[in-house]
C-alpha cells in the first residue's frame, strides 16, 4: 500500500484556462512556501510499492503540477534516522497524520490488489483509491486533492490575516 500524505474539487469545474491560472496562484501562494513540501508520500517496504511511489512523485513533481514531494529514500538529510522497517515507519506516519487532523483530507490511501478488509483498522473509513485500476486516474485524484488542500490552506490563512489584521486596527483604535 502506498500512502499519500498531504501537508494539503472546484479546481475541475473551472475552464481550462481558469483552471490553470488558478493552479499558478496556488502554487505560488506565499503559504505554500512556509512547508518544505507539498506531499510526503510513504510506501510499504514491497519493491512493487516502492515502483508506485517513485511513479506517483514522477507525475506529482512533473510540469504543469509542479508539486513538491517528500520521498524518503531520496529526500532524507544525512544524519537522519533511517527506519529499519519502513512498514513500521508508514504506520508511525499515518498515526502523527491522523493525530494532527483527522478526517482532514490529509491522507489520500492509495492501494493495488488489497481488499478493504486488509486495511489498516485506521484507514477503514478513509476513501481509498485503487491503483491496480486505473493508476493515472489515480494521480490525477491525488494531485486534485492536493491543490485542493492547498486552495483550503490558503483561504484559512487570509481568513486568519484578516483576522489579525482587524484585531490589531481595533486595538489601536480603543487605546
Amino acid at each position: 500500500m502506498v500512502t499519500s500524505v498531504i501537508s494539503s474539487s472546484s479546481l475541475t469545474t473551472a475552464s481550462p484556462g481558469a483552471a490553470s491560472c488558478q493552479r499558478q496562484l496556488l502554487l505560488n501562494s506565499a503559504v505554500r512556501w512556509t512547508r518544505p513540501y507539498d506531499v510526503f508520500v510513504c510506501h510499504s517496504s514491497e519493491d512493487s510499492d516502492f515502483e508506485a511511489a517513485e511513479h506517483l512523485v514522477s507525475f506529482l513533481e512533473a510540469p504543469p503540477r509542479n508539486l513538491r514531494c517528500f520521498l524518503s529514500h531520496r529526500d532524507s538529510c544525512p544524519g537522519a534516522a533511517i527506519p529499519l522497517n519502513s512498514d513500521e515507519w508508514c504506520t508511525y506516519v499515518m498515526h502523527q497524520a491522523l493525530a494532527d487532523g483527522p478526517m482532514s483530507n490529509r491522507m489520500i490511501p492509495l492501494v493495488r490488489n488489497l481488499s478493504h478488509t486488509e486495511f489498516p483498522p485506521e484507514l477503514k473509513v478513509y476513501s481509498y483509491t485503487d491503483l491496480s485500476r486505473n493508476t493515472e486516474r489515480c494521480y490525477a485524484l491525488v494531485n486534485r486533492t492536493v491543490l485542493q488542500y492547498l486552495k483550503d490552506l490558503s483561504t484559512t490563512n487570509c481568513y486568519m490575516d484578516r483576522a489579525h489584521l482587524k484585531g490589531s486596527t481595533e486595538k489601536r483604535i480603543s487605546n
